[in-house]
């Protein structure tokens, strides 16, 4: 068995997760206090409680489901389970990068946090927008955002998995693409409820920003490698995690080619650790041959920890 730890992004935040990982695992807590201590204020209470509107502000949710990642990659770790592969969706990448000992979790929650807020800012709220392409091949999309476009930007945000293409740019112009698309062939086109455009070219100005914290920022070399997915390539140097997370901002999150990558190297079982299985779900419908599961509170843990453990032997 080959196992690979993949880290959610954005999207899979919920009121209330962590809660039962804190409870149950001395290690899980350890992180949870250790992101309240590092951003000064209590990130675990609203992980646990909310309110709702106060989690989904870019600037908390990103620290948010950092932290509830790692505190299940750590009850993981507490229970023998180590990946011998790492790879996060944009923001999970960060995860999967404290997972491997590149970034401390102090240096990775308050980079996180800094990410959402200039991200946020770097485009005026209703000016920008994302929509999920479905059931349309790539090059059809492409072909759609270029036409589009009509001096804005509109391009491939998130590559997920077959049948699924999220687009991202001036709204405007995410609109024009969607019909485009839709004439094309896409099954739907469905506008997503998001703050702002992630991973285009309008996030140049949050990618600059942050460039300039991670340069100040140790990182060390990965433990265990990681596929980034701003490349979907192999990377082993702690320069190159650092140039990965820079890039990915404005980058095209690459997540079926990264999958593809991991499958290439050999990973046959894969472990969605945080918040959420849409991982999980796009993984099986990258390549229904690998096993997949999922760990996001202790129920789950517990039935994973038992699951490999029995391939192990088996």
């Amino acid at each position: 068995m080959t196992l690979a730890f993949v880290f959610p992004g954005q999207g899979s935040q919920k009121v209330g997760m962590g809660r039962s990982l804190h409870d149950a695992v001395p290690e899980s807590r350890a992180v949870f206090d250790e992101a309240d201590g590092a951003l000064g204020f209590p990130l675990s209470r609203l992980c646990f409680e909310g309110p709702e509107d106060q989690l989904q502000l870019t600037t908390n949710t990103q620290p948010a489901i950092l932290a509830t990642s790692v505190a299940a990659a750590r009850a993981l770790a507490a229970r023998g389970v180590e990946p011998q592969w790492v790879a996060g969706h944009s923001l999970g990448e960060y995860s999967a990068l404290v997972t491997a000992g590149v970034l401390s979790l102090r240096d990775a929650v308050v980079a996180v946090r800094r990410r959402g807020q200039y991200m946020q800012e770097a485009v005026p709220v209703g000016e920008g927008a994302m929509a999920a392409i479905l059931a349309l091949d790539l090059a059809a999309i492409e072909q759609a955002c270029r036409e589009a476009a009509q001096g804005q930007v509109v391009s491939p945000a998130n590559i997920n998995s077959p049948g699924q293409v999220v687009i991202a740019g001036h709204a405007a112009a995410v609109d024009r693409a969607s019909e485009l698309c839709k004439k094309a062939g896409a099954k739907r086109a469905i506008r997503l409820p998001v703050s702002a455009p992630f991973h285009c070219a309008l996030m140049k100005p949050a990618q600059e920003r942050l460039a300039r914290d991670l340069e100040g920022i140790t990182f060390s070399a990965p433990s265990v490698p990681l596929v980034n997915n701003v490349d979907a390539v192999v990377v082993r140097a702690a320069e190159a995690c650092r140039d990965g997370l820079v890039r990915q901002v404005s980058g095209t999150v690459r997540w079926q080619e990264s999958v593809e990558r991991l499958v290439r190297e050999g990973v046959d079982t894969f472990v969605e650790v945080g918040p959420g299985t849409v991982l999980a779900g796009l993984v099986k419908k990258i390549d229904k041959g690998v096993r997949v599961l999922s760990v996001e509170d202790s129920a789950s843990l517990e039935a994973t920890a038992a699951a490999l453990q029995e391939m192990r032997t088996a």
